[in-house]
């Protein structure tokens, strides 16, 4: 997939939704390249014909990169994303034919925050109604009393590359900064002077001014709901400048018209653009922009030169960076590693469900064959697993390591010649402090299918596929026939069941595979069972 160019080979380049000239002309430099610019925003259908012969296509936000175009561009080899997020682009069907999806994790971070700040003040100060009251010839000051930052308390909720420069300027106002990440370790927060918070609630009983600055997944989409409004401070403000969704639109205007919530800053919505007659255009509490959150002439001018560069190092010398759907393996390696980033990624998600909060350090550990692979691709494997299962975090295989810096979390590789019990062998450890949580796998049969084979202390054999419930009991007679009329009764079956015990009478692990999840009635009822100590549900791909 990322062999070298040949040199008289020739590449199609579609650039679209207005890329910086700077990074056009840096592709149009290489003479293997022909490229076309389409500033004009285009539909699916309009795109369709253009495809036929493309090698790559760069867009920003605006045009979308649907499975349909993907399907009629047979010669596609890349998609380039002037930008971080890449909701935009199917990349699961673009990985499907093999197809690089690439973009510029970096590039927006100070214009996304200096945009943040400068909402927040405006919703603080009422600057934009101010503005327009000016404008129509008025001259009204008691209509817009505003509050000031300091003193005040903000909560980021997502305190990655853009949360934390929000946290560094937000406390150059004198702001106390809250942070809810699951992730982010208390070093790394202490270095930052956040202060986290354990669980979400916290950060919305306390905050004046509540930043959103979390990616759109299954996890955050409608996120901040009536519910999440109605435990928040009397009066608080909200800014979200990430991705539209996260805030129930509806929700919000019913809070605001309440007067619970005292004003919102919005640069993204749910739908882009939104109707003209949105209740949100309408809203005088409601200060909004049209998703300028990456346009300075500075941002798009780095997003467009590091893109170009990007895609010109991948279409003519075979170089992969900053690629969200693989790592930067050839084609016939990454094909050996298949079945070994499948059990890592596994792994990683599996662990993350059981791991202490704020994880400090994970060691992983390679014993037989694995060890003798390249082991960087499956640690990215690894940590995509476990970074994505906190609260939709936006992990990929190129991001992992920058992103598990930049929480504090330590990542330790270790290649064992100790004998074991298996061809091949990973074993993962999270530690935070004192408390830790412990998995290891390996691969089964010819299919080389993922396998759990030890939990903790203890070994175990599961597929690791839909819901699993692990359940330490003490073992005794019955104890099997009674957890499965509890479930029973609540209509879950059992699909199959792992039990160990460390010794006759001693301590057990029972893990069962389930047709569905249980509901919280079920697990209530097998907690308060006085021979039953810990029950915990794992949700797998």
């Amino acid at each position: 997939m990322n062999a070298p160019a040949k040199t008289d080979e020739r590449f199609k380049i579609l650039v679209c939704d207005r890329v910086s000239p700077k990074g056009v002309e840096a592709l149009k430099r290489h003479p293997q390249f022909e490229v076309i610019v389409q500033e004009e925003r285009l539909s699916e259908s309009q795109m369709l014909p253009l495809m036929a012969d493309l090698s790559a296509i760069i867009v920003r936000s605006q045009t979308k990169v649907t499975s349909r175009m993907i399907e009629a561009a047979p010669k596609l080899r890349a998609i380039g994303r002037a930008g971080v997020g890449v909701d935009n682009i199917d990349v699961e069907a673009a990985t499907r034919r093999g197809i690089v999806v690439m973009n510029t994790p970096g590039g927006n971070t100070v214009s996304t925050a200096e945009l943040t700040m400068g909402m927040m003040l405006a919703l603080a100060r009422k600057i934009p109604m101010a503005h327009a009251s000016m404008k129509a010839g008025k001259w009204n000051r008691k209509q817009f009393q505003g509050a000031e930052l300091k003193g005040k308390t903000l909560g980021i909720l997502g305190v990655g590359r853009i949360g934390s420069e929000v946290a560094k300027r937000a406390q150059a106002f004198e702001m106390r900064v809250l942070g809810y990440d699951p992730y982010l370790t208390l070093a790394r927060a202490k270095a930052l002077q956040i202060d986290l918070v354990e669980n979400v609630e916290e950060l919305y009983r306390q905050a004046d001014f509540i930043t959103v600055h979390l990616p759109k997944s299954e996890e955050t989409i409608g996120m901040i709901n009536a519910e999440a409004m109605a435990k928040m401070k009397p009066g608080v403000r909200l800014i979200n400048c990430a991705r539209g969704g996260i805030i129930v639109e509806e929700d919000l205007l019913k809070a605001i018209r309440s007067g619970h919530v005292a004003g919102a800053a919005l640069d993204v919505y749910q739908t882009e653009p939104p109707p003209p007659d949105s209740p949100l255009r309408s809203a005088p509490e409601i200060v909004m922009t049209p998703h300028l959150g990456a346009s300075t002439a500075e941002a798009m001018e780095s997003v467009g030169i590091e893109i170009a560069q990007n895609l010109a190092d991948y279409l003519l010398s075979g170089v992969i960076r900053n690629a969200v759907n693989l790592p930067s393996l050839d084609a016939k390696t990454r094909e050996r590693l298949g079945p070994y980033l499948k059990l890592g990624e596994t792994l990683g998600v599996t662990l993350a469900q059981l791991a202490p909060k704020r994880t400090e350090r994970l060691a992983i550990t390679y014993g037989g064959a694995s060890a003798e692979l390249p082991q960087d691709a499956i640690t990215r494997a690894v940590l995509k697993g476990f970074l994505q299962t906190a609260g939709g975090m936006d992990a990929n295989f190129v991001n992992v390591r920058a992103l598990a810096e930049s929480l504090g979390l330590l990542v330790d590789e270790v290649r064992s010649s100790e004998e074991i019990d298996f061809h091949e062998w990973i074993h993962v450890k999270a530690e935070a402090g004192d408390r830790r949580a412990t998995i290891a796998g390996t691969l089964f049969g010819a299919r080389q299918l993922p396998r759990i084979v030890r939990l903790g202390d203890m070994p175990v054999e599961i597929v690791p596929e839909g819901t699993l419930m692990l359940l330490r009991n003490t073992d005794r007679p019955g104890m099997v026939g009674h957890i499965g009329g509890i479930l029973g009764r609540h209509k879950v079956n059992i699909a199959s069941m792992s039990l160990h015990r460390d010794r006759a009478g001693g301590n057990a692990l029972t893990v069962l595979n389930l047709d569905n999840p249980p509901p919280e009635e079920a697990i209530r009822e097998l907690s308060e069972d006085p021979d039953i100590s810990k029950v915990r549900v794992v949700r797998l791909p």
